[in-house]
């Protein structure tokens, strides 16, 4: 297998999840807030795109799954190691992301003449988290089948031959 074509196609993965995730994720997130705007969600959708794309740049998580895929010992490509490896995407993306995008919020709804004393930040937090996540894992499990498979042909690798 060709490293230079799956590097690639890392990177193209990275870069679909990463632009998936960031849609969806605040869009739930502006919508779920009660306060859904298109400009509030165009600025949620590039801040966490970008935040995205660093983690996908930080962290391998190709690596990182396989790792996690190994230590339980599951066959790669199995469901059950897709749910694992879900899981542990959405563990690193989320949290983060869901984190910068609530604080966002929260600044931006203080600036805007929303009383701090009511806020509560650590609240608003926990709420999107939790909706995030599973919205996230769902994603993730659906999603990355399909990139994978797209970023593969994109960049002549063929999908029957998968890294093992």
């Amino acid at each position: 297998m060709d490293s230079k074509a799956m590097k690639k196609v890392g990177i193209t993965m990275s870069a679909f999840m990463g632009i998936a995730m960031s849609f969806f994720l605040s869009l739930t997130g502006t919508i779920t807030s009660g306060h859904f705007t298109v400009p509030s969600w165009l600025i949620s959708f590039v801040i966490s795109g970008l935040i995205s794309m660093v983690i996908g740049i930080a962290v391998p998580m190709k690596t990182v799954n396989d790792k996690v895929v190994g230590v339980f010992k599951l066959p790669p490509f199995s469901f059950a190691g897709r749910c694992l490896e879900s899981f542990v995407s959405d563990l690193i993306y989320t949290p983060i992301m869901t984190f910068c995008m609530v604080l966002f919020a929260y600044k931006s709804a203080i600036a805007h003449g929303a009383p701090a004393e009511t806020m509560n930040l650590g609240r608003m937090f926990l709420s999107s988290f939790f909706i995030c996540f599973v919205v996230g894992f769902v994603l993730i499990i659906i999603l990355m089948p399909i990139f994978l498979s797209i970023a593969m042909k994109m960049h002549g690798v063929e999908p029957s031959k998968r890294p093992q």
